[in-house]
């Protein structure tokens, strides 16, 4: 192939070679991605319906749940249907769409993680300006930059990548379209462009991860202080996961798109995008929201059609 123009398909990696295991692979996909739209789409639900949810924590959540149900749709439903249907082809548009998407929803993730990180700060070590600094207009403003923040880094990225040449095949290590692995398509020194693109969302992505590490260690000594063994048990069976689950996010993240090709192999890559493209949309409903009491009464009363 002599240059981009010429290729109207990619061609994705197949999770395995045999009809057993790639029926395997499409039972075990569904069950995470319908799991995981269950437990998105009662948080969403939910949230939207009890108006004693209408706070600033839980409508963070609302909007995470709905990143979490487009991050897992836009990988899952493609792969399961390769596999299903013995196929590895997703047309060039596809393969762009895909790209667009997943840093579309890294970008808007990572932000609004952040922003996460900051009502919880607020709220239990600021609680008297709670009301002040976290009033409705300003939560729709920070998720709206959240989400503008995820768009304009997929509008950098997917389109610095595809206005590449390429000319080494049309093979994607990988079960989504990625832009490591379509780099190495590139037949242009101009790919360097778009690594030092990658490497500044790195690096704006760590000033994240700093920013959330310095409020939770500021929340832990607040918690610290509080009399109750319990209450402190409380915030901090809260308060872990989340760093742990956003740790495991940042760190796939950061090892998927900046790790030298010298370690690079199929095998870890396939594990590496699957820890951060898929099991982080099954586990934030388990992890920052069911372990909510006051959710899970919520959700158990839309169950079972209760009357609040």
């Amino acid at each position: 192939m002599s240059n981009s123009s010429s290729i109207t398909q990619f061609l994705l990696l197949a999770f395995a070679d045999t009809r057993e295991l790639q029926l395997l692979h499409f039972w075990l996909f569904l069950g995470i991605y319908l799991a995981a739209l269950l437990g998105n789409g009662l948080i969403i639900i939910t949230i939207a319906c009890d108006h004693h949810l209408h706070t600033p924590m839980y409508f963070f959540l609302l909007n995470l749940a709905l990143l979490n149900i487009g991050s897992i749709s836009n990988t899952v439903p493609k792969s399961m249907a390769s596999s299903l249907w013995d196929t590895r082809a997703i047309s060039y548009a596809g393969c762009a769409a895909q790209v667009f998407l997943v840093f579309f929803f890294i970008g808007a993730e990572f932000s609004l993680l952040t922003v996460m990180s900051y009502d919880r700060y607020v709220a239990i070590c600021s609680p008297l300006h709670y009301g002040t600094l976290l009033g409705s207009r300003a939560c729709v403003h920070m998720a709206a930059a959240a989400w503008g923040a995820g768009f304009l880094t997929a509008l950098l990225h997917t389109a610095n990548t595809f206005s590449l040449p390429l000319c080494q095949g049309n093979s994607v290590e990988q079960f989504f379209c990625e832009v490591p692995q379509i780099l190495k398509r590139s037949c242009s020194h101009s790919d360097l462009r778009e690594d030092g693109f990658i490497r500044f969302t790195a690096c704006l992505a760590f000033g994240f991860f700093l920013f959330i590490v310095a409020s939770y260690m500021q929340i832990f000594r607040a918690v610290l202080r509080i009399p109750s063994e319990h209450g402190r048990h409380k915030a901090f069976s809260m308060c872990l996961p989340h760093l742990a689950v956003f740790s495991l996010f940042f760190s796939t993240d950061m090892i998927a798109y900046l790790k030298p090709p010298s370690i690079s192999s199929p095998s870890l890559n396939l594990v590496v995008s699957f820890l951060y493209s898929v099991v982080p949309p099954a586990l934030n409903p388990l992890i920052y929201s069911f372990r909510n009491q006051q959710l899970k009464d919520a959700v158990w009363k839309l169950v079972t059609g209760c009357s609040s």
